[in-house]
């Protein structure tokens, strides 16, 4: 018995101006994904796992592919490592599992995980298929056609990769013992949500996946799936949905529309509102000086969510740091700052020279016409770091973190960890590699909406959402961008719609 394994991992931000050629996926192809997914805290990690427990099953993975969110997928790219996974199927397979985020769109290929799984299907009309998405999938009709089972993530900050793809597994392999077909059902809802509105930890989202969780304690009810959609992508499929995995079609649908419908009726919670950033930092100014004990002690968190690179950020702006120095704040460590021009320079100046350098702002943020120049600072050298630690989680855990070379900028007020590449501060690492410890700061300024959060939450007294008032290229202010593919009427961008609108499955 042979079972094809793949990952193909991307979060499109089509407003993003970061290219994603195929470098970005640092993809693995053959016994390299092999080596580098076994043991890994992903679905594709827990695919292995599952076929490496059942006796004779031999273990085919064409590719392990994963890039940070960023603009729309090069053709190029999506052809290569679609045909890697389309070749190990066509030399014939028994199982097809696949570990995919949902939110793709090519160059080629605006659906990019419905179009593979139309061509895998074409050519392996009868092999059962499972799925493993992200709780940010963008579901689309063509997803849901062609495959047998879809199950996504019920967390986020994302913390049950592993135990997703465990479940769809498990799910798949009962399929092929039994010899008896799954129903799948979903709803397509006219919702756009906003991200920081998708914690699983509070509110509306919580309820719905709380709901989920209750449905599948119900006999014959195998998955429930709440997919909170990723709005940055400008496609007609964005936005929120349901999926639901049952033994009979009836009781599947029925749960999805039931689910459905409760987010339909909390839709408003779905919906966030960016307030000034004046405001939000002068909120954060009063919960640090609030005495320990009352807001608990440590830092407070400055989420910089217009520029969250999980999300297609640039990791380059300025405009927090910018607003929190003119506010007067100090004590602040941020990072990481994505500046490679400036990171040459602060090196070739050297640990304890005082350097005046222009510093971030460069990469030109087209699709919301928000104007940028570099930030000129003055500022001492005090560390050089590789870049370069291992994460101990809980997300990504055991992965090894790259920042390209690394360097601690000290402006006096703040200072500043600038690296080569982009990189979300989802370990404590990221600050600590160059000598900050965290939890003596007045205020981290962080680039990230939830990732950071398990992380650097405990350590502190609290957090403020952040996002400039001009933009940044994932702003929660969905005004300032210019959405032409997305279906429409959709809220909260149109007025409220009836639920006799929600599409059925």
């Amino acid at each position: 018995m042979k079972f094809v394994i793949a990952r193909l991992n991307h979060e499109t931000n089509t407003f993003s101006p970061v290219p994603t050629p195929l470098a970005a996926f640092g993809p693995c192809f053959g016994p390299a994904a092999l080596r580098d997914q076994q043991g890994a805290r992903t679905a594709m990690g827990a695919y292995i796992a599952l076929a490496q427990s059942i006796p004779g099953v031999e273990i085919v993975t064409p590719l392990a592919a994963m890039a940070n969110p960023s603009g729309t997928v090069d053709a190029a790219a999506y052809d290569t490592m679609c045909e890697s996974i389309l070749s190990a199927i066509e030399a014939g397979c028994d199982a097809i599992l696949l570990d995919l985020h949902g939110a793709m769109v090519a160059a080629n290929a605006p659906d990019g995980e419905g179009t593979l799984l139309e061509r895998i299907r074409r050519v392996a009309p009868m092999t059962p298929i499972c799925v493993a998405l992200d709780l940010h999938a963008n579901l689309t009709r063509k997803m849901v056609e062609n495959c047998d089972l879809i199950v996504s993530f019920k967390t986020y900050p994302h913390i049950d990769m592993f135990e997703t793809g465990s479940h769809a597994g498990r799910l798949l392999w009962q399929m092929m013992q039994s010899g008896r077909q799954v129903a799948m059902r979903w709803r397509q809802l006219p919702l756009l949500s906003h991200t920081l509105r998708s914690n699983t930890t509070e509110g509306a989202m919580q309820r719905a996946v709380q709901a989920a969780e209750a449905a599948e304690r119900e006999p014959g009810v195998q998955a429930v799936s709440v997919l909170a959609g990723f709005s940055l992508a400008d496609f007609p499929d964005a936005g929120m949905s349901v999926v639901v995995v049952a033994d009979e079609p009836a009781q599947a649908d029925a749960v999805a529309q039931r689910i459905a419908a409760q987010i339909w009726r909390e839709r408003d919670g779905f919906v966030y509102d960016s307030e000034p950033l004046r405001d939000s930092l002068e909120r954060a100014r009063r919960l640090a000086a609030s005495p320990a004990g009352e807001e608990g002690s440590g830092p407070v968190l400055l989420l910089d969510h217009s520029d969250n690179v999980m999300s297609g950020g640039t990791c380059d702006t300025m405009d927090v740091l910018v607003g929190a120095l003119e506010a007067g704040l100090e004590d602040i460590a941020m990072g990481p700052l994505a500046d490679p021009a400036a990171v040459a320079q602060l090196i070739h100046a050297g640990v304890g020279a005082t350097v005046t350098v222009d510093l971030g702002n460069k990469v030109a943020l087209r699709q919301t016409g928000s104007p940028r120049r570099p930030v000129r600072l003055t500022g001492v050298v005090r560390a050089i770091a590789t870049g370069e630690l291992k994460v101990t989680g809980p997300i990504y855990t055991g992965s090894i973190l790259k920042m390209g070379r690394t360097v601690l900028f000290d402006i006096g007020a703040a200072q500043i960890v600038v690296t080569e590449e982009r990189v979300e501060p989802y370990d404590l690492g990221v600050l600590s590699c160059v000598g900050i410890d965290p939890g003596k700061k007045r205020f981290l300024l962080l680039k990230s909406r939830m990732y950071c959060r398990p992380v650097f939450m405990p350590l502190s007294r609290g957090l403020v959402e952040c996002d400039a008032d001009q933009g940044g290229p994932t702003s929660s202010n969905y005004k300032l961008f210019e959405f032409r593919h997305l279906r429409r009427p959709v809220y909260p961008l149109d007025s409220v719609l009836n639920m006799s609108s929600l599409p059925q499955s």
